[in-house]
């Protein structure tokens, strides 16, 4: 899943970085994520804090917050303006 739109990062290669025992500070140094509208970030963290050498892939779990946006979820149908 892309977690920045802006620098089209996904959660992959934030675990990735995140496994290798980078901090954030360091995988938004090398990655650019939440760099610039800034939108990405607390899911990014998220991503970060969830990774370790031992956890796979799988196991990240999105935020309950971007679980529950309108955006994430398309079964719900949007708002008629």
């Amino acid at each position: 899943m892309i977690v920045c739109v802006c620098r089209r990062v996904s959660d992959r290669e934030i675990a990735r970085h995140a496994r290798a025992g980078m901090s954030f500070d360091d995988i938004q140094f090398e990655l650019g994520v939440a760099t610039q509208c800034g939108q990405c970030e607390d899911c990014a963290r998220d991503v970060v804090d969830q990774c370790s050498r031992t956890s796979p892939v799988a196991a990240i779990q999105l935020a309950s917050r971007i679980q529950e946006s309108a955006a994430w979820n398309s079964s719900q149908p949007l708002a008629q303006a």
